[in-house]
């Protein structure tokens, strides 16, 4: 059995789930609603205030769908009850961040700002002029963006110059050395 995909699902009070045919999940919460639609081999049944899946047979591929969709359950399940977030802090000398309306405007030492259009369902917070906190109910938009937004400028090794991720050590190199 899935270690992770035999874990029953806990739904928190104020959390609707609702199962449609051809395994579409729609989950409502405080934060906002989810609908995904999930493998159609697993079987997803709501039992109480539990959400249990359960695989067909023994195949490889169902073995890997199996945690794979109670995983996906529960992201969506803390999402709609406490959101994501990612942090990117912006290092380097006239390097920063700007914000007006939805457009994330980056300065990073390129000829010319690079704007950024906030995607519908994630949104952008600045705090000072180097961090950036990305955050949403949607646990792979709020990586995809957060993860687009480093994109711009990654972390460069020698001087540790770029967008990076507040979690994120930075492997750094010695530079070159003068003549004897």
């Amino acid at each position: 059995m899935s270690r992770i995909g035999r874990l029953p699902v806990k739904v928190p009070a104020g959390v609707t789930v609702e199962i449609a045919e051809n395994n579409v999940v729609t989950v409502k919460g405080p934060k906002g609603t989810l609908v995904k639609s999930l493998p159609v081999e697993m079987e997803i049944k709501l039992e109480g205030d539990e959400i249990i899946v359960t695989r067909p047979n023994d195949l490889k591929k169902m073995k890997s769908l199996h945690g794979l969709t109670r995983t996906l359950i529960n992201n969506m399940v803390v999402g709609v009850t406490e959101g994501y977030t990612k942090v990117l802090e912006v290092n380097g000398v006239g390097y920063r961040a700007a914000k007006s309306g939805n457009k994330l405007t980056l300065s990073l030492g390129y000829s010319h700002p690079v704007e950024m259009i906030d995607p519908e369902g994630v949104e952008t917070v600045l705090e000072g002029q180097n961090k950036i906190t990305v955050k949403g109910i949607d646990k792979e938009k709020v990586g995809q963006y957060a993860a687009e937004i480093r994109e711009k400028r990654r972390p460069e090794p020698y001087k540790g110059k770029g967008i990076k991720y507040s979690t994120e050590v930075i492997r750094r190199k010695v530079g070159k050395t003068g003549k004897k």
